[in-house]
Order: C-alpha cells, then sequence, then structure tokens
C-alpha cells in the first residue's frame, strides 16, 4: 500500500475544561481529497490546525510520508508542504492584492524589492487559477469572495503536497465553485492531497474521494465517498435520524403582514407582487444573480425603491431605511454575518442588544443589568456555547455567530423576519436550531421571508415558496406543490406548470 502523504496516529488535544481531540486517527493519500465532516466543535478545526502547525498535540503522533515529524508552527508545516486556507482570513485589508500574495516572500532585486516581477508573478497565478481580480486593488475594497480567491491563491505562491481546505466555497458563486473544483482536481492529478472541510453534502458527492467523520472530538467513522449517502452522514455526524433535522410545521398562517405591489429598484428588481401572513414562513428560492437576496435588502431600506409600495399592515411604508425598518418591527439578517451582520471585535452582549439599545436607555445612560439579563435569556434560549456573554464574537464557532446574529431578533417584539442564507456555513446541528427558531417564531405570528440557496430548506419549512428568475418573480406556488423539480423549472423561468414567465409578469399562487 501506498505511503500516506501525512498522517496521524491517536492524536489528542485538550484545552482548560475540554478535550478538542481524543485518539484521532486520520490519513491523506497522494492524489486524493479527503473530506473532514462533522458539527461545529466536533474537533475538525482543532485537527487542521494541528496539520497545520499552529497547535501543538498533547499526545500522539504526525507522520509526513512514514516520517515523523513534529510541527512547532506554521513555517515548519509549510516547509515541509503542508498549507492551509481557512475559514477566517489571513489577508492585511490595507495591502493591495499583490502585496499579500507576496507577503513574507518578497521578490528582491539588488537589495530592493522587485514590484514588477511580484506584479507579473501575481497577475500570471491570478489567470491560471481563472479569478477576475485586479492584483492592484486594496484587499478592503474586494468583496467576500473575491477575498477568499486572494486567500486561495496566497497558498498556491509556494510548493505544496498536502492542502487543507476549510470551508472553501462558502462566499463563492457557483461558477467559481467550479473553477475551485478544476484546479482540485488538477491538483490531485499531479499527486497533491487535499483536506476538504465543508458542511454542504451535495458538493462532498462531486469532490471527494474518502469522508472521515468527527464527533464530540472523535472519529466515528472513515468510508469511501460513495458508500456516504445524506441520512447516513448526518446520522453519524450527530447521533440522530436525518428526519429529525427539519421540523414539522404546520400551523396555519393568520392576516397578512407584508405586502408587495408591483416593486421596482435602483438594484434592479422589477415587478415583484406578493405577500406574507402572519405565522408563514415564505421560501425564497432562485439563482445566483436572480435577485432574490436584494429583494431582502430592498424590503429593510438597503436598496433604493423607485416603483410599486410595500404595506406594513395595511399601513403603506414611505421613506425606507434600516433605521426605520427596524422601528417598524422589520428585521433583517444579511447572508455575509462576518462584513454585515456582525461586529466581531464586540461581545456577545453588545451584538445581540445592538438592534434594541433604545429598549434598555434610562435616561442618558444604558440599564446595562436589564440589557445582561436580555443577552443571557436569549442566550439560553439559543444554546449559544460557551455561555459567556462578555466573550468576543469572532473567538466564537460559525453556528454561535450565526446564533448570535439571528437572536436581535428575539430582544425587541419582530413582526417581519428576512433571513438571507440564514444558515450558510454552518453545521446541521447549528441548522436545526436556527429552524426551531423559525418555526418557533412563526407559531408566534412573526411573518418570516427565508431566503435560501438550499432547496431541502425551501421545500421542508415554508409554507407558500416564491422562485426569482432575472430580478422578478418567477412562479409562487403553495409549500403543497412545490418539488425540487418545480423549483428549478422556476429557477430557470418558467412556473410550476412549466409556462415560460422570465419577463417580469406577475404570477400570483393558484387556489
Amino acid at each position: 500500500m501506498t505511503e500516506p502523504l501525512i498522517k496521524t496516529e491517536n492524536i489528542t488535544k485538550r484545552f482548560p475544561g475540554v478535550t478538542a481531540l481524543k485518539d484521532v486517527c486520520f490519513d491523506l493519500l497522494a492524489g486524493e481529497v479527503h473530506v473532514l465532516f462533522g458539527e461545529n466543535g466536533a474537533g475538525k478545526s482543532t485537527l487542521i490546525k494541528i496539520l497545520a502547525g499552529s497547535y501543538l498535540p498533547d499526545e500522539g503522533r504526525i507522520l509526513v510520508r512514514g516520517e515523523e515529524v513534529a510541527f512547532r508552527n506554521p513555517h515548519d508545516a509549510t516547509a515541509m508542504g503542508v498549507s492551509a486556507v481557512y475559514q477566517e482570513f489571513s489577508l492585511v485589508p490595507k495591502l493591495t492584492v499583490v502585496e499579500n500574495l507576496f507577503l513574507g516572500r518578497e521578490i528582491v532585486k539588488r537589495g530592493f524589492l522587485d514590484k514588477a516581477a511580484m506584479l507579473r508573478k501575481a497577475k500570471e497565478s491570478l489567470e491560471e487559477l481563472g479569478f477576475d481580480i485586479d492584483p492592484t486593488a486594496r484587499v478592503a475594497d474586494l468583496t467576500r469572495a473575491e477575498r477568499q480567491m486572494v486567500e486561495i491563491a496566497k497558498t498556491f505562491q509556494r510548493s505544496i503536497s498536502v492542502l487543507i481546505l476549510d470551508e472553501p466555497t462558502a462566499s463563492l458563486t457557483d461558477k467559481e465553485v467550479g473553477r475551485l473544483f478544476e484546479i482540485i482536481k488538477k491538483l490531485t492529478g499531479d499527486g497533491v492531497g487535499v483536506i476538504y472541510i465543508s458542511h454542504r453534502i451535495d458538493e462532498l458527492k462531486k469532490i471527494g474521494d474518502r469522508i472521515t467523520v468527527l464527533r464530540d472530538g472523535q472519529r466515528v467513522a472513515t468510508m469511501k465517498m460513495e458508500e456516504a449517502d445524506e441520512q447516513t452522514l448526518i446520522s453519524l455526524m450527530t447521533g440522530r435520524d436525518f428526519a429529525d433535522v427539519f421540523p414539522r410545521i404546520e400551523h396555519t398562517p393568520q392576516e397578512v403582514v407584508l405586502a408587495v405591489d408591483n416593486l421596482s429598484t435602483a438594484s434592479g428588481l422589477s415587478g415583484l407582487s406578493f405577500c406574507v401572513r402572519a405565522g408563514e414562513i415564505l421560501g425564497v428560492a432562485g439563482l445566483v444573480g436572480s435577485g432574490k437576496s436584494r429583494l431582502g435588502r430592498v424590503l429593510f431600506g438597503l436598496d433604493e425603491v423607485i416603483g410599486g409600495q410595500i404595506e406594513l399592515l395595511g399601513r403603506s411604508l414611505r421613506d425606507i431605511r434600516p433605521s426605520k425598518a427596524i422601528s417598524d418591527g422589520i428585521l433583517y439578517f444579511p447572508a455575509d454575518r462576518h462584513k454585515e451582520g456582525l461586529v466581531l471585535c464586540r461581545s456577545v452582549k453588545e451584538n445581540q442588544t445592538l438592534a434594541a439599545v433604545p429598549l434598555f436607555e434610562r435616561g442618558w445612560l444604558i440599564d446595562s443589568r436589564r440589557e445582561r439579563s436580555a443577552a443571557v435569556n436569549i442566550g439560553n434560549q439559543l444554546n449559544i456555547r460557551p455561555a459567556g456573554i462578555e466573550q468576543t464574537v469572532i473567538n466564537l464557532s460559525g453556528g454561535n455567530q450565526q446564533k448570535i446574529m439571528l437572536s436581535r431578533g428575539l430582544i425587541r417584539d419582530t413582526k417581519v423576519f428576512i433571513f438571507d442564507e440564514a444558515t450558510c456555513g454552518i453545521d446541521v446541528a447549528a441548522k436545526r436550531e436556527v429552524y426551531l427558531l423559525l418555526k418557533d417564531q412563526a407559531e408566534k405570528g412573526a411573518a418570516i421571508i427565508l431566503i435560501s440557496s438550499e432547496i431541502p430548506e425551501i421545500l421542508h419549512l415554508s409554507h407558500t415558496v416564491l422562485v426569482m428568475h432575472a430580478c422578478s418573480v418567477c412562479t409562487i406556488m403553495p409549500a403543497s406543490a412545490a418539488t425540487e423539480e418545480k423549483i428549478l423549472s422556476g429557477c430557470f423561468g418558467y412556473d410550476y406548470d412549466g409556462l415560460q414567465n422570465g419577463t417580469g409578469e406577475r404570477v400570483l399562487p393558484r387556489a
């Protein structure tokens, strides 16, 4: 049998009060994509940080091509050909793309930086990867997806034999994901081994050769990817049956809370007409570029309305802006929690109460006792772990960060929740907790707009399904009539009876 590129034997890692990994054995072969799968907190991040030299194991050993090694730091790991691209970026925002690509390994000529050579090599590298990014642009001015591309490109500036990718597609479009997969296949064809972490099971089936499932810091299974169906993986990861992931949504919606009539926006949306009732979950589906995310933004006042109208409980909304939307009881939760949803350098408490500060005012001061009590109560409801409300948000897992952002809607009276990709980048257990939050708020009478790229979420959680195409509503159907095929047809411009409707024409729900 071929010697693994890298292998761990009985790796154990402890932190104060917790054992993050216990006797974990893992190996990566040349030319394969080995998927690491598990809930947030299962030990995936700890294991890859040990393999990349960021953490030292307390017990066990690491072997590279059969020889035991001791990575004291990331430099030791990269010297052995092991490189990692983490979910949290390691870029310097004030520097340009090319400066970030060559940071710490600048090209020098006669004692001076050879900026022309670095720029030329940066252009070649970005073109080879298929990333359309200006190498002279400042990283601070890039979108999150573009920063993800720069982070990936940075890794390819050095010779690698083991590449670790932690949620690499979380911010990429379908086209960019396709290009990344092409790059991975080229690398594995050249003998590079790839350790791949993602919560998107459909994605894993396309790219993975083997999969190892971690739960509570221990390896529970390693199998070939073709043997790993969705139900098996979820059961291994959570210890629960697949059927338990989605809660049953059985209550009946009541009166109309939010009504949109022939709405057009400066961002390109046109002719949007639909309504959301009290207790209703309206699932919004669509391809990248369909306008589904812009729909959430305009309802919260982030994009300008140029035609049509929006009514809240029969009252026409004028001069919509975020502060007014919040006071009216409309809350929007963006897809990018890091860039738009959270203040990462501040505490859990401050992020939870951000949209409800006036509720805690006492004259010119904040009633910190009431604020703290509200934050603790909400944190307990959503099972945010660890539970300390004064800890900095950036130090928490993606699932906990998402719950912290969503918890803002529970601090004050919210009539309309707008969720854009509410479960992006979080594990199945955290997803279920988000689903239960949606169910609970809907049962209490809130109107919920659930914008999602995950068709199973739309099918299992919605009362009504709205499909966007070409920045217009293509079709609206009751969830009882919705299927994956019908939703996908709508994404490509056909209503659910198979009639083409790519012109922005109003399509009303059938009786």
